[in-house]
Parts: C-alpha cells; structure tokens; sequence
C-alpha cells in the first residue's frame, strides 16, 4: 500500500501546464532578432536598441499586458510561488476550500482504446491531490502531512479508492479535476474528485478515496488528534461534501473476499523499480495494474473499464512477489450465473502475497461494452 497523504497520493503524472503569454505588444517599425529571444517568467520587453529581447518581471513595469496596473502585494505574491506553481494550470477555489487543475492528455498516456488508461486517470489524481496539499502549505515528502503530524511521526495511508469512468478523454483532450478533503471518522480522512471535459464541462468521470492515519515507526494505526484534525480541517469544506452523493452507491459496496480456486490468474508478479514511490513503497497505481492482469482477454477487447474499487489491506514492498486472482462475481441468490451480462460484467479480484499467501488487496470491477466508435 502507498503511504501518502491523506490531502492525497504522492508521485507520478508530471505537471501538464502550458505557460501564459504575458508578451507586451510591439509597436516599433524596427526589425528584431526572434532568434537570440531569452525568456524568463513568460513575460517579455522588446528593446529595439539593442535587436534583442530583453526579459523584465511585469511587477517592475508596473503595468500588465492588458494595461492594467499591478498591485504591489499582487505582485510579491506572485514573486514567492515557485516556477512550477507559475506554470501549473492549477489554484485554489475561490473560496479555498478545493482544488482544480486543468491537465492535456498526452500521447504516452493513451491505451490501445485511443483514449486515456484509467492508470492515466488514476495518476492524474494523484497528482491534483498532492498539487492541492501544497497549495494549503502542507509538506512536500510524499505523505502531506501536518506540523504536529510531523513531529509525531505520523502518516496518511490508502485505505481504500473508488474510481468510475463515464467516457475516458482522449489524446489532446483537456481535462479538469476537482478534488477536496474532508473528515472520516476519527482515524481518518477522505478525498473526492470530480473529472470534466473542460471544453464543454461535461462530468466523465468521480473517485473518491478513504485515507487512515498511521504511525511511520511502529506502522500501527492511530486515532486523528484533535490537533491534527484542526490543521487540516480549515481548509475542508463546512458542510459534507461528497462525490458521490446518492444513496447506496457503488463506493460504499463492501467487497466479498475472492476464495481459492480462481477462475482467472496471473502468478509471479514483482514490482518493478519504477513502480516504487519517494517513500519506497509500491505506488497505488501498479495494484490497478496488477489486478487487470488477471482480467481474462476477451473482456479487454470487447469491454471498457467502468468502475474499479480496491481495498488496501497490506503494504507491498519492493522484494515481494504477488499473485492476482480474478473471478465473476455472483449474483444475488435469485439469480444463476454471474453478473457477465450482455453489456455489462463485473469481477472480484484478490492480490496476494504468493509466499504466505497473505491478502494485499481486494478488488471489485465493472465493464461495459466499448463504444463502436471512438
């Protein structure tokens, strides 16, 4: 299991911003050498003196591209971000209390569907999660965490994330992620995600996620100091919050243990260096995919991932060999047969530890047909 922070997972996905154009209109009739352009904060002054380009911070022009003047604090705010909070197409709500980033899907991050993996997906929201936490100031070591935290050695850790997909983007395609935090109990916390189509605003897909503090020496679970839940809950929303607002939906659906035989599996798996986090730990991503490993062939090529949920239950280590198992899931006693109807179908899915046999993970998938055409 991935420790990282409850205001959210840690690594991958890289900052897919694309600079703003701060360039000032040139009004000069003298000819300029573009090739000796040097840049610097994206903003830009043409010195026709000296046929070069010359950079200048818009704080010291005083004035913005548009003309409008900038206030000094303005402009010392902006002086302190850092250059990838400069570039990043994220910020804060304007009421503080969530977080959108707007991410470009790019080629290496499309599947053989022509559309984004939800590995992809999966990434990017761990890289909004972990953007929003050092919006608010929070550590930058992976985990998120607090001062006292810190100072407790105390760290958030996946329990369990929910993830649906109504339409996957695709190359090229914009996408904006909303994502807050909010209370869980007292041993926890959690984090939700909305996904759009930023070009017509259209919901593609929700995830929600439970994070549970423990204690980085003993690895033992730890209840939320009132000190804790202090630090981080001013920047939460009020009032609950949730994603996935309606009654018995599919994130709250406890997940039956997969029992031996299987129907599907795929033994020997071992993590790979790259699938290691900054703190040394299997990243949440690689459990995705290890349980679709085991997904037989004919549902990859004629189904689409819908909805995967998974529950952690173990920490992977670098040196451990895994086992993922997968089988039908059962319908309800008035029915025969398994949930693999004519468009939808539904798995359970079980990583082990293949030495001892220990449970790492339990899953729960659905898949619909894929469209026919893309």
């Amino acid at each position: 299991m991935l420790s990282t922070a409850a205001l959210t997972p840690a690594t991958t996905a890289g900052c897919n911003a694309v600079p703003r154009d701060h360039t000032r209109p040139v009004t000069h009739s003298q000819s300029f050498d573009f090739t000796s352009i040097r840049r610097r904060n994206s903003v830009f002054l043409c010195s026709p003196s000296s046929r070069r380009v010359s950079p200048v911070p818009a704080a010291v022009t005083g004035h913005r591209p548009n003309g409008v003047a900038v206030g000094v604090k303005e402009a010392e705010e902006e002086k302190e971000k850092s250059l990838a909070d400069r570039l990043r197409l994220g910020s804060l709500t304007e009421d503080g209390l969530s977080y959108k980033e707007r991410f470009v899907v790019r080629c290496y991050e499309v599947g053989v569907n022509k559309t984004a993996t939800v590995e992809t997906i999966a990434n990017l929201l761990q890289e909004v999660g972990g953007n929003h936490a050092q919006s608010v100031g929070f550590s930058t070591d992976g985990f998120a965490t607090t001062t006292t935290m810190r100072k407790l050695h105390l760290i958030w850790v996946t329990a369990r994330m929910h993830i649906e997909i109504y339409r996957y983007p695709a190359w090229s395609d914009v996408v904006e992620i909303e994502t807050w935090c909010q209370s869980e109990g007292r041993i926890g916390t959690r984090r939700d995600w909305i996904l759009k189509d930023y070009a017509n605003g259209e919901v593609i897909g929700r995830a929600t996620s439970k994070w549970v503090m423990m204690n980085e020496d003993t690895r033992r679970l730890q209840k939320v100091s009132d000190d804790v839940r202090d630090e981080y809950l001013i920047f939460c929303p009020k009032t609950l919050r949730l994603a996935f607002p309606e009654e018995n939906n599919n994130s709250l659906k406890k997940i039956t243990k997969l029992e031996d035989p299987a129907e599907y599996s795929r033994l020997g798996l071992v993590p790979r260096r790259a699938d290691l986090d900054m703190n040394k730990h299997v990243n949440n991503v690689t459990y995705i995919g290890w349980v679709l490993e085991s997904i037989p062939q004919e549902v990859i090529d004629s189904h689409e991932l819908q909805a995967i949920t998974l529950d952690y239950r173990r920490e992977c280590q670098h040196d451990d060999v895994v086992d993922s198992l997968t089988t039908p899931e059962p319908l309800d006693n008035a029915s025969n047969g398994y949930a693999a109807g004519e468009n939808l179908s539904k798995f359970l899915h079980l990583l082990r530890s293949s030495g001892d046999g220990l449970e790492i993970n339990r899953g729960r998938t659905e898949w619909r047909k894929k469209p026919l055409k893309r």
